[in-house]
């Protein structure tokens, strides 16, 4: 049946709408609670085909030890957690960075009820958003087919769980320590479980990883069984099988709470129980929840935004917040208050930092850049971490996860390493490293994704050639180009003789020999110097990665003046630029055999061949820049986060990706972005909110100011630092690190007169005095 719609319904639709509109565009309060304007669903409407962010809830504290989210998907499925799933069948304790790289050392609770269920399929409970409440320091969920209810606040290495029963003999909460090598022991008279998970999703890993856990509760079991696979135990109090698992028994009254902490560890049952009393000590549910909300908003109010949407603001905070977990920590802290990891390389329990649970491939564009501006003391731990990874490994790892994996391309450890050492963090065993560096560089590591695949014939030819089956060796040349300039970079600010370090800068500009003027794209060439033919530069994957010609060409982060120049100057250079946007999404995916999901998220965004739910491309709209069409620059960026970003359950444009995409978003809402990591600038775009305070680590403050912005008014007419007229399309490190403000007119129209000359363009190598 088609409903009529009468004159009168339109009328009150009209005038209904304005009302609508001032809710979601109306400037957000001043923000005094910012953990509370994040939606960790944010990204969770996600699925293989299609990624919306393909995040999960994640309950944590920031760069924590152990996460913990409800788990909607079956055991060893990535997409643990997606918004139109029906049912939890458990709440997980994860380590995972994306679906793509799974999870290790997970393990599950769930609350039940009535007859003893416990396989994941038979425990699973309905459940409902509007009976849940997520937030970074607290979860809470109704389980319909339970009746119960259960609330979870978390530390850096353990949680506190609270289960609201109903009145009943057969209340339960079953541990699931999962397949692939579990182990599981009940101690009835201390209400405690101890177990641990040995299921890892990469690898390989030394034989004795375990995640260790204990368990206590706060009321005595009525009842205990254990449990293998699909079937009871015997009477038996300790079980180690493929599948082991627990459950506790309890005998409740309607409303009764019944309480349990847990805590893990890499280390040892011990270090587990360690963890469990210095987390949470003789804290309540509700003392620990307060407690992680202040280091929530201890962490996230570093960075403070004012006149911005209601819609504006909560995408900034729930951006933010996807950037403070990877890489998480690793390590611990033992009896003797000495920090102390277990290590994924050789199985050892040894001194000092450890992380994992972040691809550089992605993070060294934004994510790290923006932990070096503000949060340089966790980056100092981070740095510390890899000199321990190459230490026990023999190799930085590119993907950590929590060893070493043999995914993506790039040799991006030397972005990271560098970038931080250029912009002033100390502390670190910088020789190491550097040492390090070298060595990936200059070696094939033990799987192509560790070292340099590939790396006789970059040295030798300056590039990786199309035609001796080395995959993505296009896409491999830009990126070893640009790690080549980091390294040099380094070596330039530790002092390195030039007889040490002139290879690095010779071989930054190798990015030249896979230029081909007749398209005026980046394209693979054979090992005889011919190009790769046929060419098609709509192809995906072959000699690109994730992405075609059109995205890659722009990876020239060090010298991008140089690729102005071979592309016939600036006009030329904006015109292909431009092309991005105007061209159709048309795509070749014979090189996959399917449609993979970024191209389905390119193709759907309407924005041509700008690919930004993938990393390839997302600095390429601040090139403008470089080119002397900054107000270019300010309208896409502008463009970007309207259409492709909001704190919903389908808020991000493809995989959030350790950080990586929330940090775009948050750098470009600042007003600037880290194009070239390991050269101590940002380029220029147009901030997103009338205010932004930044309190630096070092008690200095930058302050950026633009009071006329709005959505029509996102052109930069002038811009000021510290009461200074300033032309620049890029703003220095270091001045920033000394405090700041910046005052930006927004203007309705573009002002296509200022900062276009070549002295306002940011850093390239080829246009460095220097050289």
């Amino acid at each position: 049946m088609t409903p009529v719609i009468t004159a009168q319904d339109m009328k009150l639709h009209t005038l209904a709408l304005p009302a609508l509109l001032f809710a979601l565009t109306a400037a957000a309060a001043p923000i005094t609670d910012p953990v509370e304007w994040i939606n960790p669903l944010m990204g969770t409407a996600s699925k293989p085909e299609l990624s919306n962010g393909n995040t999960y809830p994640t309950i944590a504290l920031p760069w924590g030890m152990n996460f913990w989210t409800p788990q909607t998907g079956k055991m060893g499925n990535g997409w643990a957690y997606t918004y139109d799933a029906d049912k939890i069948r458990g709440f997980k304790q994860t380590h995972q960075p994306s679906p793509w790289m799974n999870d290790y050392g997970q393990f599950a609770i769930m609350p039940v009820t009535g007859k003893l269920r416990f396989t994941q399929d038979d425990r699973a409970s309905w459940f409902s958003h509007k009976a849940e409440v997520a937030k970074p320091y607290y979860y809470s969920v109704y389980l319909a087919d339970a009746d119960v209810t259960t609330e979870i606040a978390p530390t850096e290495r353990a949680a506190q769980f609270r289960f609201t029963f109903p009145k009943t003999d057969e209340a339960w909460v079953v541990v699931d320590a999962y397949d692939k090598g579990s182990y599981i022991k009940v101690i009835p008279a201390e209400r405690k479980v101890i177990g641990y998970s040995t299921r890892y999703a990469r690898g390989p890993l030394p034989k004795n990883f375990k995640n260790w856990f204990v368990i206590t509760f706060d009321k005595p079991f009525a009842s205990t069984r254990i449990w293998s696979g699909d079937k009871l135990a015997g009477d038996m109090m300790e079980l180690a099988s493929d599948h082991s698992g627990a459950v506790l028994g309890f005998k409740t009254e309607k409303g009764e709470k019944v309480g349990m902490r847990v805590a893990s560890s890499f280390i040892s049952a011990e270090q587990a129980e360690l963890n469990l009393k210095r987390e949470l000590a003789t804290d309540s549910f509700d003392t620990t929840a307060q407690k992680g909300k202040e280091v929530w908003n201890k962490t996230l109010s570093r960075i403070s935004v004012e006149g911005g949407s209601v819609d504006q603001t909560r995408t900034f905070y729930s951006s933010l917040y996807r950037m403070l977990f990877f890489p998480n920590k690793l390590y611990e802290i033992d009896a003797n208050n000495q920090i102390v990891h277990w290590s994924p390389y050789n199985g050892q329990i040894l001194p000092g930092y450890m992380f994992a649970g972040t691809g550089f491939w992605d993070t060294f564009r934004a994510l790290y850049p923006f932990l070096n501006l503000m949060y340089p003391s966790i980056n100092r731990e981070m740095q510390a971490g890899l000199v321990n990874d190459y230490k026990e490994g023999g190799w930085l790892p590119e993907w950590s996860s929590p060893g070493l994996a043999n995914v993506m391309i790039g040799n991006n450890s030397a972005s990271v390493v560098a970038e931080a050492y250029v912009k002033g963090l100390r502390g670190y065993d910088i020789d190491t490293l550097w040492q390090a560096l070298k060595h990936g560089a200059d070696n094939e590591g033990p799987m192509t994704a560790v070292g340099r695949a590939g790396v006789k014939y970059y040295n030798e030819l300056g590039y990786v050639p199309y035609d001796v089956k080395i995959n993505e060796n296009a896409a491999r040349t830009l990126e070893y180009a640009y790690d080549d300039f980091a390294i040099y970079q380094l070596g330039k600010a530790l002092g390195k003789p030039q007889s040490e370090i002139g290879i690095y800068r010779q071989r930054a500009m190798n990015y030249k020999k896979l230029f081909d003027p007749e398209t005026g794209l980046m394209r693979g060439k054979n090992r005889d110097g011919s190009f790769q033919s046929p060419f098609n530069p709509y192809k995906w994957g072959d000699a690109f990665t994730e992405g075609n010609s059109w995205h890659y060409t722009w990876s020239v982060f060090q010298d991008v003046n140089g690729l102005v120049d071979l592309m016939g100057g600036r006009d030329k250079f904006v015109a292909k630029l431009d092309q991005v946007f105007t061209l159709p999404p048309t795509f070749d995916e014979s090189y996959y055999g399917e449609v993979i999901h970024e191209i389905r998220e390119m193709q759907i965004a309407n924005m041509g061949q700008y690919a930004h739910g993938n990393q390839p491309i997302q600095h390429m709209i601040y090139l403008y820049d470089y080119a002397g069409a900054p107000w270019k620059t300010q309208y896409w960026v502008r463009e970007a986060m309207n259409r492709l970003y909001k704190a919903t359950p389908d808020g991000y444009c493809g995989d959030e990706d350790n950080g990586q995409t929330s940090a775009w978003y948050v750098f470009s809402a600042l007003g600037f972005y880290p194009v070239t990591p390991a050269v101590p600038q940002y380029v220029v775009g147009a901030p997103l909110f009338k205010k932004v305070t930044l309190k630096l680590e070092n008690g200095k403050t930058v302050v950026i100011n633009a009071p006329a912005n709005s959505d029509s008014k996102r052109y930069v007419n002038a811009l000021k630092v510290n009461g200074k007229p300033y032309s620049r399309n890029w703003l220095d490190h270091t001045s920033l690190m000394q405090g700041a403000i910046l005052d930006f007119d927004m203007a309705e129209k573009p002002n296509i007169r200022r900062s276009t000359s070549a002295a306002d363009a940011p850093y390239s190598l080829s246009a460095d005095p220097q050289h």
